[in-house]
């Protein structure tokens, strides 16, 4: 723990030295903080007189102190307060001294104080006074818990400044001001603090702007990798050479994590539990700045066993624990939402993604892991030696003739160092996106990895003998392939698999009748496939024993026919989460859903009839009856009738409602979508896509806590209803190449809350083409359009 700056107003002071000097003396960079710094500024200065925490939270390196210290040296902030502490916590601190560090700042003295008397003598040297405290790098509640009850809870405008790395730490903190996350700085910001940091007041000579730049936008925003390349450049004797520039921007990542940089990755490293490490390092081995879908990594994790001490119901929701614990960490970051605010995308930054791909190659690839396994005691400890599977692995087969114990790498001496434990117990971990795996022919390389668990071939079409080399990989557990022909039968000894994605540019028919094999299988992705109802189907589902997949949380089938399927066949994945049917045709004359209670954990359905079966939808609305329990639904490529309307307004936990297509047929001139008198309790999120009606009437009680409205390509009405304006909770109308008349009818709304509320509450946009788009300015309207 380190404890350093003021006594009183107006000085510093210096840790192991008597001497004072005034704030305005510091030399220190910042830049990029400014408007940062004025939301900060106010919540210290204005807001509540009662004591309140100001919590800014980010990853490592972001500036998180430095922002505080910022506003921390302010004058006006200065002159504010009676009394100014700070205190760097840090991950390891003690109770008593950090007691008696802060009782010294605040009384000026240095006189010896006895531990038990410390909490009431702060207490009681804060009474009265207006102060802030600031608390540098907390890493747990429980250093808050340890100095709460010695802070006065008066009404004089006191405040608490804390700096941590933890989401949940901001949060749990949080008494009237919400959690601040810092952001990146800008290429802009990035640019001027390397200027100012290498050049100091003197100005960057013209011919090296380029090369400055691009060193710039390669710090990807971090406050910190500036500041270490900064530092590599002033060390160097000519520093204004466009030499040394353009290979530190070629090379960059070597500079980047200096010592200084790793070991503050690594400080949030260890303080990681050991599934969680696994599960980072194993986001490294994605590429450079690469998306990664969170649905996909889930599950991958899973098939990794990665997830740890929980039973198999349960998962998808322990592995998307372990992906919040890594996210508030600020060790990744959320890239993309979906529609109701759960993390779609995210991403590693560079630094963090450069620091595990060292720690792997230290490690030569290897890690001791202890995995999940839902046949085994939940205490148990037992543990297994792993290798990642990455392009020197992948050479050093080649040449070894594919024998493993003659790669170097896999030497007796380096496995012991994992446990000693035997070759044969070595199991791979297989590389999420590898571009080894894409080569022409992977099939060799499979044969000798028979412990691998994912294979990840989403590009790459794999040959037509790829069945036969699949045969020997029995531990499978993740199965994405890009293939020509393809039959459950060939994969259905698999008996572990849990995820199978199968892609092809060929529209393929396959049998179902083997996939009841596959008990353990939990996730069900099929493109392009037309799922066959033959006789053999017929007699294995008689039996209901063997036709029973109760793992099975999610099937998504493109084109699928249901007309000669019994009622009871949705019956046989009675713990199905989430379904989605593209391109469904010939439709049955009965419900999908003939008792709706059946599906009770059923949270998410997509429905889509084809072009070709959307005739035969006339008169069968009313069999769209829908498990209760639905949170998600899309329907579309039918007609939307009243009847259909209310089927979807009894779901009382509906939040998300996306319609696509529908209402309108020759045989009706005029048809008006009128949900006057229906209410839809729940719904935060509605989506309306090629909507054929002319009218949409609708009541303030019909939508009453929605938060988002979307509109794509509806061509034929042409207003929203003015309604929309008495929703207090409305904050976005999104626009997708819609009329005039819509564009202004959501402009009306916007005005209306405005001149009701005196608040610009709602976000109004309108976008062209795919919403991609690159331009911003403002129309006549003063709302915002993007454009390509």
């Amino acid at each position: 723990m380190n404890v350093v700056e003021t006594c009183g107003k107006g000085t510093l002071l210096i840790p192991g030295s008597s001497v004072q000097r005034s704030f305005s003396s510091i030399d220190e960079e910042v830049v990029g903080f400014e408007k940062d710094a004025e939301s900060i500024m106010q919540k210290l200065t204005r807001g509540t007189k009662k004591l309140d925490v100001i919590s800014i939270f980010g990853m490592p390196g972001i500036g998180k102190t430095t922002l505080a210290r910022k506003v921390y040296n302010i004058p006006s902030i200065v002159n504010h307060f009676d009394v100014k502490v700070w205190c760097s916590v840090s991950q390891e601190y003690d109770r008593r001294t950090l007691l008696g560090e802060i009782l010294k700042q605040t009384t000026c003295k240095s006189e010896i104080i006895e531990a038990d008397d410390r909490p009431d003598m702060l207490r009681r040297s804060l009474i009265g006074k207006r102060y802030l405290i600031v608390l540098d790098d907390i890493w747990d509640v429980k250093a808050w818990e340890d100095l709460d009850l010695c802070f006065p809870k008066g009404e004089n405008g006191s405040r608490v400044m804390v700096t941590t790395r933890i989401e949940q730490v901001a949060k749990h903190l949080q008494h009237h001001s919400n959690p601040y996350p810092l952001r990146f700085l800008t290429r802009a910001e990035s640019w001027e603090l390397l200027l100012k940091k290498v050049f100091r007041e003197e100005t960057c000579p013209p011919s090296l702007l380029g090369a400055t730049l691009q060193v710039a936008q390669h710090c990807k925003g971090l406050p910190l990798a500036i500041v270490l390349v900064a530092g590599r450049i002033i060390g160097e004797k000519d520093r204004e050479a466009s030499r040394l520039w353009l290979e530190v921007a070629n090379d960059l990542s070597s500079y980047v994590l200096g010592e200084q940089s790793m070991k503050v990755i690594q400080s949030s490293y260890d303080h990681l539990e050991g599934h969680l490490k696994s599960c980072l390092l194993y986001m490294a081995l994605f590429p450079e700045d690469h998306e990664i879908l969170v649905s996909n990594l889930l599950k991958l994790w899973m098939a990794e066993e990665f997830v740890l001490n929980v039973d198999t119901e349960n998962m998808e929701e322990a592995s998307r624990i372990c992906l919040n614990d890594l996210l508030n960490r600020s060790l990744v970051m959320v890239s993309k939402r979906s529609a109701n605010g759960d993390t779609k995308y995210c991403i590693l930054h560079d630094v963090v993604r450069e620091f595990c791909l060292r720690k792997l190659t230290e490690d030569k690839y290897m890690q001791l892991t202890v995995p999940y396994n839902p046949y085994q005691h939940l205490c148990s400890t037992e543990s297994r030696v792993c290798i990642y599977i990455h392009d020197d692995l992948v050479k050093q087969l080649d040449h070894s003739g594919y024998q493993l114990d003659k790669i170097p790498m896999l030497e007796s001496n380096e496995i012991q160092c994992f446990g000693e434990c035997p070759m044969s117990s070595l199991e791979f971990i297989a590389h999420p996106r590898f571009n080894t795996w894409n080569r022409s022919n992977p099939l060799p390389l499979l044969v000798k990895l028979r412990l691998v668990r994912v294979l990840h071939f989403p590009l790459a079409k794999l040959p037509s003998s790829w069945p036969s080399a699949v045969q020997s990989i029995t531990h499978l557990r993740y199965l994405e392939i890009y293939v020509q022909e393809f039959d459950f039968k060939w994969i259905s000894h698999l008996l572990d698999l849990q995820t199978l994605v199968v892609r092809s540019s060929n529209s393929l028919r396959t049998s179902l009748a083997a996939i009841w094999k596959m008990t353990k299988l939990r996730h069900l992705d099929i493109y392009n496939l037309s799922l066959i109802w033959d006789d053999n189907d017929r007699a294995t589902f008689e039996d209901s024993s063997t036709t029973m997949l109760e793992n099975l949380k999610t099937f998504r089938a493109h084109v699928i026919r249901v007309a000669d399927r019994t009622p009871r066949f949705w019956w046989r994945f009675p713990n199905i989460e989430e379904l989605r049917c593209f391109h469904i045709i010939d439709l049955p004359s009965f419900s999908l859903f003939p008792s709706v209670e059946v599906h009770t954990r059923l949270q998410s359905l997509n429905l889509v009839i084809s072009p070709q079966g959307f005739w035969d939808s006339v008169g069968w609305e009313s069999n769209f009856v829908f498990p209760s329990n639905l949170r998600h639904l899309c329907i579309g490529g039918c007609f939307m009738t009243e009847e259909m309307v209310l089927n979807i307004a009894r779901l009382k936990k509906l939040e998300s409602l996306t319609l696509e297509g529908g209402f309108h047929w020759e045989e009706i001139e005029h048809h008006c979508w009128d949900v006057t008198n229906v209410n839809f309790p729940a719904l935060k999120y509605l989506a309306l896509h090629f909507m054929r009606m002319e009218e949409w009437k609708a009541s303030e009680e019909s939508f009453p806590v929605l938060e988002k409205l979307v509109i794509r390509e509806c061509h034929y009405f042409k207003e929203i209803p003015i309604s929309f304006a008495d929703i207090p909770t409305l904050r976005h109308i999104e626009l997708f190449e819609c009329t005039d008349s819509l564009v202004a009818s959501a402009v009306n709304i916007k005005n209306e809350i405005e001149a009701n509320t005196g608040c610009d509450s709602l976000r109004v946009r309108k976008l062209y083409g795919d919403g991609i788009l690159k331009n911003k300015e403002r129309d006549a309207t003063g709302f915002l359009i993007k454009r390509r």
